[in-house]
């Protein structure tokens, strides 16, 4: 997991860079399990932690940063190893504009992290002129949601 804090890579090398903000409403219960598989995807090569934090948006609307030991409850999880993983990359405004979108009295992680799996295949591009001209994503309810139409026509 050492290899989340490490963020020096050549640009050249370095695969598309996601966020992703998971809220857990007040009164859910956060097990680890989640991150567990983080630490699978790290592993694997598949992703790298760029910058992982968390925060709490109390009743009154102000926000707090939040230890991982106090996500863990039951001290079932050992999340020691995303203890420190910073890239430096999300700042302050970052952490506003992600809390204003939470519910007061909920928790939230926000992920930095590269797709290092695309990183080969993405750098091959670059080195033949390509250029990234757009990227998104397709929310999985709108997936699901087309394929239980094209089912039904089926």
């Amino acid at each position: 997991m050492s290899e989340g804090a490490d963020v020096s890579v050549e640009s050249d090398e370095t695969g598309p860079i996601d966020y992703l903000v998971v809220e857990f409403p007040a009164g859910s219960r956060i097990t680890g399990q989640g991150l567990l598989l983080l630490v699978d995807l790290v592993d694997r090569g598949i992703i790298r932690i760029l910058d992982l934090t968390f925060v709490r948006k109390n009743r009154d609307g102000t926000v707090d940063g939040v230890e991982l030991s106090e996500l863990t409850g039951d001290g079932g999880v050992d999340l020691a190893v995303f203890e420190g993983v910073s890239s430096g990359l999300i700042g302050q405004d970052d952490i506003d504009e992600a809390s204003a979108i939470l519910e007061p009295g909920s928790a939230a992680g926000i992920l930095v992290y590269e797709n290092v799996w695309t990183a080969p295949f993405a750098a091959a591009l670059r080195r033949s002129g390509g250029r990234l001209v757009a990227n998104g994503r397709i929310p999985v309810h709108e997936v699901l949601a087309s394929l239980d139409v094209a089912e039904s026509r089926a």
